[in-house]
């Protein structure tokens, strides 16, 4: 599957539209970044049936705000809609690759029912 180059214009749908979403928050001058990269691309084609979708955060300062992202490569991962999972750093092929495993096997309605509980306490 083709890396979706996110944007403002298209986070939301690229969010509701995918049952997971990977994104990679990069920056062209970032050593660590660079290095990323084909880790990324190369999980992308492994992993046909999950989107994966980069963001430059030069370009597309206000989405990179909206995540909070202080530090380059950032790696955020939305199940159902959900942000489940956000580090930053460069990741190895095969902790890529364990992340992956980890977030195809959450339970996403122990997820939800933790959601809300959390909502009803505030």
């Amino acid at each position: 599957m083709a890396t979706i180059e996110l944007k403002s214009a298209n986070l939301k749908s690229t969010i509701d539209d995918n049952d997971i979403l990977i994104i990679d928050f990069w920056a062209s001058w970032c050593g660590p970044c660079k290095a990323f990269a084909p880790t990324f691309e190369d999980a992308s084609e492994k992993h046909p049936d999950i989107a994966f979708a980069k963001c430059n955060t030069e370009a597309e300062r206000e989405v990179a705000g909206t995540f909070s992202v202080r530090s380059i490569p950032t790696v955020a991962v939305f199940r159902e809609g959900i942000l489940i999972f956000q580090q930053p750093g460069a990741l190895p092929a095969a902790g890529l690759e364990d992340l992956i495993k980890q977030v195809q096997g959450v339970d996403m309605a122990s997820v939800r029912e933790q959601l809300k509980a959390q909502e009803e306490s505030v």
